[in-house]
């Protein structure tokens, strides 16, 4: 006998067999009350199935542009190259990291295929979790400063005719010509985060009209009013006769590490790829412009150089300085008259520190470059798991 239930309707079922139907459906042998088998024939979702099915990591990167650029250019830098055989396929892994694949994918593409099961982590831009993810309690940004693609959704309107003296969000509300017949026309990629902004601000007539690339041309066409677009420098914008006005910008955005909550409590080994993932990238990220500093120092005690060294500003480094002896010979006897001390400062400091050494005794000053710095315990980490509830 063949029945259609839900999967709800009963307990004790065990996997036989998968039916060839025009759509995904999975049959199963159950137990029943009296002793006869029947089978069941499931009407699920075989994306759900596989999903909960499948057991290595999924990661996606974006598939083009200068995001995808700077993503493999970052995990190389974290040791985390990505080998991809054939750059034709969309398929890639790390390594270094076992059960992982790397999968190539549109950045809104990578949001929806987190929320959907098919990925479990994805390197995009903050304004696109926001667009694509719509609130989702199920994303979760594991890290939020990746340090590239920073830009920021602004509204740009024309810097002529009825918006010549318009020079903020507050001024264009309250102009009179927009009305329930005539609504603020706004074109954008980006209707959910401009919908719930323009909301949240009490216009009461617009209408949005979603569009993709080279929205700086529309008003100038006529079509439109205003434009909700990422702006870096804003150069595009004033080429093309348009502005930003104050309090327009409805989010800051950069590059963010992004995983699905479902993936990390469930789908084993996501949970450690992460943790290896972070804290490759916090240490890489935390040691941009940072350099360590070793130079030598004359004193009677490993304690009297720490103290000249921290009486200065800039050498006071991540905890403190490193004192160590220096053993000289001179005349046939082993003397300790000079410590080397080392410190890590900014770059941007790096002269100063230099100066500062100087004036209490140092010479011999050798500078490198950090490329990474590993604390007992990342934050992010520690946050991670917090929301988890770990």
């Amino acid at each position: 006998m063949t029945t259609f239930l839900e999967p709800s309707s009963f307990f004790q079922v065990r996997p036989s067999s998968v039916r060839a139907f025009s759509m995904p459906f999975r049959s199963y042998v159950v137990c029943c009350s009296n002793g006869n088998p029947s089978t069941v024939v499931l009407l699920g979702s075989s994306r759900d199935l596989e999903s909960r099915e499948r057991k290595v990591v999924r990661l996606g990167l974006p598939s083009k542009g200068r995001m995808a650029d700077e993503t493999l250019s970052l995990l190389k830098n974290c040791q985390l190259s990505v080998r991809q055989l054939n750059p034709r396929q969309y398929v890639a892994d790390i390594p270094q990291l076992s059960n992982l694949e790397v999968w190539f994918q549109r950045p809104k593409d990578i949001v929806c295929k987190i929320q959907s099961g098919d990925l479990d982590l994805g390197i995009v831009g903050f304004d696109t979790v926001c667009e694509c993810g719509q609130g989702n309690d199920d994303l979760i940004v594991v890290h939020e400063a990746l340090g590239f693609g920073a830009c920021r959704l602004s509204i740009a309107i024309p810097k002529y005719g009825i918006f010549e003296n318009v020079n903020s969000l507050g001024e264009l509300a309250k102009m009179p010509q927009w009305t329930k017949d005539r609504p603020l026309r706004i074109e954008t990629g980006f209707s959910y985060l401009g919908n719930k902004f323009f909301q949240e601000k009490g216009f009461e007539h617009v209408r949005f009209q979603r569009s993709e690339g080279a929205l700086e041309a529309y008003p100038a066409m006529g079509t439109t009013d205003a434009i909700l677009d990422l702006v870096s420098s804003g150069t595009t914008l004033r080429e093309n006769n348009l502005k930003e006005i104050e309090g327009g910008v409805v989010l800051e955005s950069q590059a963010v590490l992004v995983a699905s909550r479902r993936s990390l409590n469930m789908r084993k080994g996501a949970l450690e790829i992460t943790h290896e993932i972070l804290e490759r990238l916090e240490a890489h990220l935390r040691a941009i412009g940072v350099v360590t500093v070793v130079a030598n120092m004359r004193g009677n005690s490993a304690e009297e150089v720490a103290e000249r060294v921290l009486s200065q500003p800039s050498l006071s480094g991540l905890q403190g300085p490193t004192v160590s002896p220096v053993f000289r010979s001179r005349d046939g006897k082993v003397v300790l008259d000079f410590f080397a001390i080392v410190i890590c400062v900014p770059q941007k400091e790096l002269y100063k520190s230099v100066q500062q050494l100087r004036s209490i005794g140092g010479s011999g000053v050798l500078v490198s470059d950090l490329t990474y710095i590993f604390e007992e315990e990342t934050p992010r980490w520690r946050r991670l798991l917090s929301e988890l509830g770990l």
